[in-house]
């Protein structure tokens, strides 16, 4: 079976470009940034492959975070007799690879590692020349203060975290990290 595997880092960006005109039988996607841990479709896909299956991945990068994670996932399903296909590097292992294989991974890997750490470095170092200039002050305040302190005051009252994030209009994690803040004055 052809299996794709899809992971984008943002609820809104879309997926289809990654395994366009590529044909599978069955597509996992996963939409979680590089610093989530957790990717529950992926562990989904490890859980479903079987011997003989080719799993298909856009590239190195969409797959796993840095060289470690990739030779990893790489052995992980190679050991259970699935081929894994990177459609941009054109490069595939079965778990039988050559040396020449094995050094591509690792390079080609690597290599994708070195790129995000740059982005990073470069966006970090974009954000302090705008900070120092007056130009950049953040992402706007999801809430008001008034609907902070709302918010509070019915989570103390032991209302669901889900509940308010849906009446509020924000995630989760955003009413936690309200909470969590000191209050303000």
């Amino acid at each position: 079976m052809r299996v794709g595997y899809i992971r984008v880092s943002t609820l809104d960006q879309n997926t289809v470009r990654q395994l366009d005109c590529v044909e599978v039988e069955k597509t996992f996607t996963d939409k979680a940034s590089r610093k989530e841990a957790s990717r529950p479709k992926l562990d989904e896909l490890l859980a479903f492959v079987r011997e003989g299956d080719e799993v298909i991945v856009h590239s190195m990068d969409r797959l796993a975070r840095n060289l470690d994670d990739l030779r990893q996932l790489v052995r992980t399903l190679t050991s259970k007799g699935v081929k894994v296909v990177f459609v941009k590097e054109s490069l595939t292992f079965t778990g039988e690879d050559s040396p020449m294989a094995n050094l591509l991974l690792s390079i080609m890997g690597a290599f994708a590692e070195f790129e995000r750490a740059l982005i990073l470095e470069r966006q970090r170092e974009g954000i302090a020349a705008a900070k120092a200039r007056g130009a950049y002050t953040g992402r706007a305040p999801a809430l008001t203060a008034d609907q902070i302190g709302q918010l509070r005051a019915r989570a103390e009252a032991g209302e669901s975290k889900s509940v308010l994030a849906a009446e509020f209009g924000v995630t989760r994690q955003t009413v936690y990290n309200y909470l969590r803040a000191p209050t303000l004055r």
